[in-house]
């Protein structure tokens, strides 16, 4: 079994392949990867592992980054000190999440779901076992309108935004609801596909989108359709790479 490690601690990669050693001899490490950048870059010019031990926080950003600049089918198996991006890490090709320290009985059992799965020998079936891990996406957010509630499909909304530190849907028929979610919360509930965080205060549906323009320092201006407020929707620079892939996936 070939095995990539994307972790920027060369202590914890060390460890990590201790371990993996200690579980099975035969495991070949194929390349250890510090950063985002270094990991697309070796994911574009090597043939794909077996499967990939990945740690969350890296040294350039999140490595949720490494799925949005490279298409990944091998399984995952998420390392990190932090428990609160379980449930974006199982919206990707995730098999176990494992907290630091990593134990010893902890990975053995990661390693056996992962047999289990890959012992199905076409791909196809094992990528169905993975999305049978993975939570369900959200249908559907049910809102207040007055004494009378109303359940909203997510294939209805044109965006979720922040107004005056509330927080708010916009739908297809030109309609604004609030909403108790944080836009933080939705992010992680919507499907990535669809759904693209343009900037702190809003997340867009990509049927929604009208127009893009281009706008100064590199940036880009969007219009939506059924958006009436005054505010202007620019893309957070950092972001603007990010969503020209997503628009082009």
């Amino acid at each position: 079994m070939k095995v990539l490690i994307i972790e920027d601690e060369q202590l914890a990669a060390k460890k990590l392949i201790r371990l993996l050693k200690e579980i099975d001899v035969e495991i070949e490490i194929a390349g250890i990867l510090g950063a985002i950048e270094s990991a697309v870059n070796w994911l574009f010019s090597h043939p794909l592992p077996d499967l990939i031990f990945m740690d969350i926080q890296l040294e350039d950003g999140l490595c949720f980054d490494i799925f949005e600049k490279s298409k990944i089918k091998t399984p995952v198996i998420f390392t990190t000190a932090y428990d609160e991006y379980t449930l974006r890490a199982f919206k990707v090709n995730s098999v176990d999440y494992l907290l630091k320290p990593i134990k010893p009985d902890e990975l053995k059992t990661a390693i056996n779901k992962f047999n289990q799965l890959n012992s199905r020998k076409d791909l196809a079936g094992l990528e169905m076992a993975l999305r049978q891990l993975q939570p369900n996406q959200k249908e559907r957010f049910l809102i207040k309108v007055g004494e009378h509630y109303k359940s909203v499909e997510i294939s209805e909304i044109d965006c979720f935004y922040i107004k005056e530190r509330c927080n708010f849907i916009l739908i297809n028929s030109g309609k604004n609801y609030a909403i108790d979610y944080s836009l933080d919360k939705i992010e992680e509930m919507v499907d990535s596909k669809m759904f693209f965080r343009i900037n702190r205060n809003m997340i867009v549906n990509f049927l929604s989108i009208r127009d893009i323009l281009a706008y100064s320092s590199n940036r880009l201006k969007i219009s939506l359709r059924n958006w009436t407020e005054k505010e202007e929707l620019l893309l957070s620079r950092d972001r603007v790479a990010d969503f020209k892939m997503w628009m082009d996936r």
